[in-house]
């Protein structure tokens, strides 16, 4: 159970949880005015290590057994004698169920009775009480409603009139439903469903009406209301608006997907488009082509007219293009005068040259701009999917060597892939060789990047970046072998000794007397690997002195959001571990709100290509504020990458995000040099 004081110290029941070890985790302050125990006693002690009689104190452990057996709600009935005379409780145990359905804890609520002296049973209350409680409730922000199992507003707080509109005047007595959209009317039923079996909805969210008609988006959590003898009499509900940060999310998705001359999507939405159509191909039987084109001619016009001139060029020509494709067809612009089209559900080669021609037409007719007639032509590439069965980077590589062939040929007409071609794939083979040999004789090293406060200049961790002393090549970045082994097997491999050497050097600086929080990457692979977790526990388990806690994991957004139930599940095993995780490069993949509630990572990484340019681009500036925006809206840490220089540290703390890491800090560094730096060490960006 979540632990929430404010709201559940207000309630008149005795709420406590037990673990499957029958151990209370929470109690709340009514334990100690029924029973004269002190709440504070209770975490981690069985019901006999609290001196309860052992009759009673077996049959609460009988019937907690039995809840997490079943997974079904219990009642029970059961009387105690503290300083308050003998009270008799009414209790009800509902199980609180993990992702995967499972029981991970049981929740007690009782309500007591005593009787007076007429014989009548009357409920332990307190006015006083009950008067703070409706003043919390009326102090809220967030809209607290109560109704009745019919829909009937039975309480309707100052949040709520500020939230939709309605005055209490005008809602208790009122159906809820005018609050509801007609296309969402249907969502009482299935709420009221779980209602009546006792089950609590936790943050649903969904659209509601103001009084005025507009609609906002809302986080709702609905509870059932019980009445003395434990019957389900209404249900409470807890709205927030949440309608700001949706604006604010589909504003950075905006500009992190779409081109901002032309408002084509840009290679980040183009990427998530070709995979969802070639997973549809295969799905379907279908053909797909993605098409490369290149606008010849236009660099001459660029650097005789000006930018502004070719600005112009560019978007009339991408609008005929789009003008001549389906609507089920993606037109994409890749960079500068490149573009990349993907045609669906395509009946082989010959329907995608019908629609290629018409893109050759289209960007060759003349364009008048500023009553100057311009004139350009394009170069296309082109290739067919699955007869290419290629993944969707390589089939882009594809019709890029393709479209330079047509520009070769003489331009202004197209050229087709022949993946009989696969001397690529022979020397991806090759390659891929290599760096097994590279693991299997143990020649990758680690070197530290400092993570940092902007402000204080206090260092907070260390990001361990993986480094290959090739023996021929020199040393190597991890772009210049890791991308080969994403799909791979080694991956894996790669990513345990990775793991395994960050651990060993936290060893060796915490016999030096550093104790150093470090973060390493983990590959897609790796992190959807059911088998992780139990790596990682024998892996900490290897260096009992290191506090998990010092060690966080760090995931591609985009990796994560590829099967997000399982990265899901298997980052909340790592968790019970005591790992902590951060969503790297966030801002290049597609988090909506709910998968960002699903992904349990307390930190955001703001992708340095966002951070870098974000003092002379203002679309890049705009990325890192929404994105810090959104990070403190979910309560996550931000910590921006690419900090280079004075200027951008100081930017930063000015936008509200207080950590950083980046050139401007200090370069990745050999193990043996960060103890020295953090002595050395002496910045703020004040």
């Amino acid at each position: 159970m979540s632990q929430e004081p404010c709201f559940a110290d207000c309630l008149h029941e005795i709420v406590a949880c037990f673990d499957k070890d029958l151990r209370h985790t929470y109690a709340n302050h009514r334990v100690h005015q029924s029973t004269g125990l002190r709440t504070q006693t209770f975490i981690g002690k069985t019901n006999i290590e609290l001196g309860i009689p052992p009759e009673l104190a077996h049959r609460w452990d009988a019937a907690i057994r039995t809840v997490f057996e079943t997974g079904r709600i219990a009642d029970m009935q059961f009387e105690f004698t503290g300083p308050r005379g003998t009270i008799r409780f009414s209790t009800r145990l509902k199980p609180e169920l993990d992702a995967d359905g499972a029981v991970m804890s049981v929740v007690a609520i009782a309500r007591g009775f005593q009787e007076d002296s007429n014989s009548s049973i009357q409920a332990i209350d307190s006015d006083a009480e009950s008067s703070h409680f409706r003043a919390i409730v009326e102090a809220s922000d967030d809209a607290i409603i109560s109704k009745t199992l019919d829909g009937i507003v039975t309480s309707w707080n100052r949040g709520a009139s500020n939230i939709f509109g309605y005055t209490s005047q005008e809602m208790i007595g009122q159906p809820l439903l005018r609050l509801f959209p007609s296309d969402r009317v249907t969502e009482e039923d299935l709420i009221l469903e779980r209602i009546q079996e006792g089950e609590k909805v936790d943050h649903f969210e969904t659209i509601r009406l103001r009084k005025d008609g507009r609609p906002i988006d809302v986080s709702v959590t609905i509870s059932p209301i019980f009445d003395r003898l434990g019957n389900i009499v209404g249900a409470s509900k807890i709205a927030r608006d949440i309608t700001p940060v949706r604006i604010q999310q589909e504003q950075l998705e905006h500009v992190a997907y779409f081109d901002s001359l032309t408002d084509l999507p840009n290679r980040l939405l183009l990427s998530d488009r070709l995979h969802q159509a070639m997973a549809y191909a295969l799905r379907q039987q279908q053909a797909l082509a993605v098409l490369y084109l290149d606008l010849d001619g236009f660099k001459h016009i660029n650097d005789t007219f000006g930018h502004s001139v070719g600005d112009e060029l560019l978007i009339a020509v991408s609008t005929r293009m789009k003008s001549v494709l389906r609507e089920v067809d993606t037109l994409a612009r890749f960079g500068g005068d490149e573009f990349v089209a993907v045609l669906v559900n395509v009946q082989g080669l010959g329907e995608c040259e019908v629609l290629v021609d018409r893109i050759l037409k289209a960007c060759s007719e003349p364009v008048v701009l500023d009553n100057r007639v311009m004139q350009v032509s394009a170069s296309i590439g082109l290739t067919l999917y699955p007869q290419d069965n290629s993944g969707a980077d390589q089939l882009l590589r594809h019709a890029d060597r393709a479209m330079y062939e047509a520009k070769q040929s003489g331009k202004n007409r197209y050229f087709v892939f022949d993946s009989a071609h696969d001397t690529e794939m022979r020397n991806q083979s090759e390659q891929l060789a290599h760096l097994q040999g590279a693991v299997d004789r143990n020649e990758f090293i680690l070197h530290y990047q400092p993570k940092v406060h902007l402000e204080t200049g206090a260092v907070i961790g260390a990001e361990a970046l993986i480094r290959w002393p090739h023996p021929q090549r020199g040393l190597l970045m991890p772009a210049a072998f890791l991308p080969l082994s994403e799909r791979h097997v080694l991956s894996e491999q790669i990513g345990s000794w990775v793991l395994n050497a960050a651990l060993q050097q936290m060893s060796d600086w915490l016999k030096q007397g550093l104790r150093q929080s470090v973060s390493i990457n983990v590959a897609a692979r790796q992190i959807q690997h059911p088998g992780f977790a139990r790596e990682l526990a024998a892996a900490l388990a290897r260096f009992p002195h290191i506090d998990p806690s010092d060690l966080e994991l760090e995931i591609l957004e985009t990796n994560a959001l590829e099967d997000i139930g399982a990265v899901s599940a298997v980052m909340r095993d790592c968790h019970r571990l005591g790992v902590r995780f951060a969503i790297d490069d966030f801002g290049t993949g597609y988090s909506s709100l709910t998968y960002l509630k699903r992904l349990p990572a307390e930190t955001l990484k703001i992708d340095q290509s966002f951070v870098r340019d974000m003092l002379t681009d203002r679309e890049d500036m705009a990325i890192v504020q929404n994105v810090i925006g959104l990070a403190a809206s979910f309560h996550r840490m931000a910590i921006a990458e690419g900090v280079e220089t004075m200027a951008h540290g100081v930017q930063l703390l000015k936008m509200g995000c207080l950590y950083g890491q980046g050139y401007g800090i200090a370069k990745p560094m050999p193990a043996q040099d960060f103890p020295a730096w953090i002595l050395k060490w002496k910045a703020g960006f004040k």
